[in-house]
């Protein structure tokens, strides 16, 4: 008799301040998201109340947090990083990752697979609309995260 297989619980995490316009990244994509979600996955806008979603944390066998991340490339780069690539790289890129790093080492567990995938900011200013380079990488950004959830269900 063969073995069932436990679905992982993947939650796909907005970090990000929207009244900063392209900080905001994180939560606008999982707005795009809920509007064609991945099956079997929970969809959360945290925003910067990271440690607000620690029973979202708990929760969750896999995490994929989606946020701004400055790292030198053109506006709307797709950068994707892992929680020991957080703890290796020293000065941080994002103004949320120590946040959600911290938040998570909260659990009282082991922490979960954590991919943190990170959009390039062209405007980090007042306003609540995209960058139009930011803005144009959105679908991308969907696509993407659509695959690695896909990857996740299949292992």
């Amino acid at each position: 008799m063969a073995r069932s297989r436990k679905r992982p619980r993947i939650l796909i995490a907005g970090i990000g301040n929207v009244l900063l316009m392209d900080d905001g990244v994180g939560v606008h994509a999982v707005e795009e998201l809920k509007m064609d979600p991945p099956p079997d996955c929970l969809i959360a806008e945290v925003g910067t109340a990271t440690f607000n979603a620690l029973h979202l944390f708990e929760w969750a066998d896999k995490i994929l947090a989606i946020d701004a991340m400055q790292a030198g490339g053109s506006p709307g780069t797709l950068y994707s990083f892992t929680l020991s690539d957080i703890e290796e790289r020293g000065p941080q890129t994002s103004l949320h990752e120590l946040d959600l790093l911290s938040a998570l080492r909260l659990l009282n567990r082991s922490l979960p697979e954590t991919l943190v995938l990170g959009v390039e900011p062209e405007t980090i200013n007042y306003g609540l609309e995209l960058s139009p380079s930011v803005k144009a990488s959105l679908p991308h950004l969907v696509q993407t995260t659509k695959k690695i959830v896909a990857q996740w269900k299949r292992h």
